[in-house]
Formats: structure tokens, C-alpha cells, sequence
């Protein structure tokens, strides 16, 4: 009888406690935190422009058309035309989201290559520049982009998003 009573008082509490829980007010309910929901390409648009003065550097700015906010990748994918591979996130832990409100707009940097004599310098037409890897992105020539007839590529690098243009500048080293 004794292991019967020891089973069943913390049976009767946790009985207790469960039914306390299910009965809260919602306003004390654990909040569970909203997750954002992807972006779909077609509500973004997508801008990549030169710096000027310096051809090794894109700016890249990505706006939400959408009515509500929504999620992009922590750094934008960037390709160049047919050559193999993207630009690395600095610093390197580009994996996550970024949240984007509605109406808002991010932006990041990209230096396409470190000095432009480098006789290991690819050379490519253009440059395809994604909010998320999922996404086909755009494509921007390099008359388009600003940097003349091609675009020079060696060990290229992106920013994360930044909430500022003037940041985006800043962690690509423009400033």
C-alpha cells in the first residue's frame, strides 16, 4: 500500500499541473516565437551598381514590394557569368535569414577581386546576384554593373545584409 500511495501523489500533482497550464490565460501562455516567412522572388527587387571609382566593388541592394515583412538569406548569392562557384560571406557564417520588413530595403558589398593586375584574374560578362539561394536572382552585365566590358573575379567576397548603404560600405572596406 505504501508504493501505491508514493505513485499516486506525484501522479495527482503532475495531474495538477498540467490541467494549470491548459487553463492559463493566453496572455501567460509561453509566446512562441513568429517565424517570417521566405521572400518570393517576385517580391523583390533586386539592384547592383559599381562603386564609383572602384570597379572591384558592387553595391548590391535588395527592396520587399510585398505587404508584409519577409525572410532573405543572411548574405545575398552572388555568382559571376559562366565561372564556377559564388562569392564567400565576410565574415565566413553566412548561413541563417535576414528579416526584411515590408517596403524595406537591404544592402551588402562585393569585392569582385583584391587588386585587378592579378595575373590569376578571371574575366566574365556578368554577374547574377540573389536575396536567397533559392532564388534564380538577377543578372547584370558589366556595362550595366559599371565596370567596363568585363568584370575582374579572384577569390570574390560579400558582406552579410546591412540596414544602411553607408554599412554595407563600411564592411567591404569602402570606409
Amino acid at each position: 500500500m505504501r508504493l501505491r500511495a508514493a505513485l499516486a501523489v506525484p501522479a495527482a500533482v503532475s495531474a495538477a499541473a498540467v490541467a494549470l497550464v491548459l487553463t492559463a490565460p493566453q496572455s501567460q501562455a509561453a509566446a512562441r516565437p513568429e517565424r517570417t516567412a521566405r521572400c518570393t522572388e517576385q517580391s523583390l527587387t533586386v539592384r547592383a551598381k559599381a562603386a564609383a571609382g572602384d570597379p572591384t566593388v558592387l553595391r548590391v541592394a535588395v527592396t520587399n514590394r510585398g505587404g508584409r515583412a519577409c525572410a532573405v538569406d543572411r548574405v545575398p548569392t552572388v555568382t559571376f557569368g559562366d565561372l564556377d562557384g559564388a562569392a564567400l560571406p565576410v565574415p565566413a557564417d553566412g548561413t541563417g535569414s535576414y528579416r526584411l520588413a515590408a517596403g524595406g530595403t537591404v544592402y551588402a558589398g562585393v569585392r569582385t577581386i583584391v587588386d585587378p593586375a592579378d595575373p590569376e584574374a578571371r574575366r566574365t560578362d556578368s554577374v547574377t546576384v540573389a536575396a536567397s539561394a533559392a532564388h534564380w536572382g538577377r543578372s547584370f552585365t558589366a556595362a550595366e554593373l559599371g565596370t567596363g566590358r568585363q568584370v575582374l573575379v579572384w577569390e570574390p567576397v560579400t558582406t552579410w545584409w546591412q540596414p544602411t548603404a553607408a554599412a554595407a560600405d563600411r564592411a567591404i572596406g569602402l570606409s
